[in-house]
């Protein structure tokens, strides 16, 4: 269907315009009935019948009846206002090109003056006629403005749409990196100790291998949620990690053989769902990075809470500037930080590697 106005589906356009048709075919002959010309019953028909194809060929449609018309009013059997103009008139201005508006004006307005002048029309019937052509081209411009407003709403909805989609993605493949750096860079170190404390310590060597399953069983629940929300209407499995996963986190990683702390400062307050998520991811890529990297044997984590901001330290004694590797690590902890309004700094030198992020509260 032509740009500029729609009615449901194709049948009921087409059944629509058959009606209208129909309608304009009676309204038109009827003046006629009395009359005993043979060609204005055909120029009747003409002046009505092409509407039932007005939307597929407007301009063709518009130059039928026209014709028609102008033969009947030049023959006094009709008045110039007609119907089946009109309607040609408000379809051509609702779904044709600007071309083929600018050639219907151009041929219209001559035929229309031609109308009105031959069968010297009064001043009153000629303005109330060019006023009712008038205001059909009107509500025919009206109505496809309406319709191209509608469309870029619906361009803008569905752009919208596919950018949700392309962060969703984007957020999915940080939380599978975050997942995966973090479970396999514990399990390789457990899994390199474990042989040598077989051999000395079966003890801790019983511990190494609980860890590591502990650790297999965290990431497959974590990967079970974060790729869970790409089935349709699949449910989560479970809970985001939080702020409150930080003492398990921290947990885990003092099971590779670091000496992790966990400190919280100030009056805890509540935060969003993505933002303790966030938090959380930020602090998981970082201890991930102090157990692949950084060779360190102690790591503090502190949580600051202040009147305006959270802030999170996640510092090592390791070897410095080198800590964070290669990969995009950094990257996706300042991207999880910059979509929850916060910021992230990370710094290293010849001693140590420091995260520091800050998110703000309220």
């Amino acid at each position: 269907m032509p740009e500029g106005e729609t009615v449901g589906s194709p049948i009921q356009a087409r059944a629509l315009d058959a009606g209208i048709a129909a309608v304009v075919l009676v309204t038109t002959t009827a003046p006629l009935l009395s009359q005993e010309r043979w060609w204005s019953a055909a120029a009747a028909v003409m002046a009505a019948l092409p509407l039932a194809w007005r939307r597929r060929a407007p301009l063709g449609v518009l130059a039928v009846v026209a014709v028609a018309t102008t033969c009947l009013v030049v023959a006094d059997a009709l008045p110039p206002l007609a119907y089946g103009c009109m309607v040609a008139t408000y379809t051509v201005a609702a779904v044709s090109t600007r071309s083929r508006q600018a050639v219907a004006l151009g041929a219209g307005v001559p035929l229309l003056a031609f109308s009105i002048a031959v069968p010297g029309a009064s001043f009153d019937d000629a303005g109330y006629t060019v006023m009712a052509f008038v205001a059909a081209w009107a509500l025919g411009a009206g109505t496809r403005a309406r319709q191209a407003a509608e469309h870029e709403r619906l361009r803008r909805l569905e752009g919208e749409r596919l950018a949700a989609l392309a962060r969703e993605r984007t957020r999915i493949a940080r939380d599978v990196h975050d997942i995966v750096t973090h479970a396999v860079g514990l399990i390789v170190v457990q899994a390199e100790a474990g042989p040598v404390a077989a051999r000395t310590d079966p003890v801790r060597a019983d511990a190494i291998f609980d860890t590591i399953a502990d650790t297999g069983r965290e990431a497959i629940g974590q990967l079970r949620r974060a790729l869970g929300t790409l089935r349709s209407g699949a449910e989560t499995c479970e809970p985001a990690p939080g702020l409150g996963a930080l003492p398990a986190l921290v947990e885990r990683t003092r099971r590779a053989g670091i000496d992790v702390t966990l400190a919280e400062r100030g009056r805890p307050r509540p935060v969003s769902a993505d933002a303790g998520l966030a938090v959380y991811r930020v602090a998981q890529e970082a201890l991930a990075n102090v157990v692949r990297h950084s060779h360190a044997t102690t790591v503090r984590v502190e949580l600051h809470w202040t009147d305006r901001e959270l802030r999170l330290v996640v510092a090592d004694d390791g070897r410095g500037g080198s800590a964070m590797g290669g990969g995009h690590g950094l990257a996706g902890m300042r991207e999880r930080m910059s979509a929850c309004g916060g910021t992230l700094r990370a710094t290293g030198g010849e001693r140590g590697f420091v995260v520091r992020a800050a998110l703000p509260l309220g």
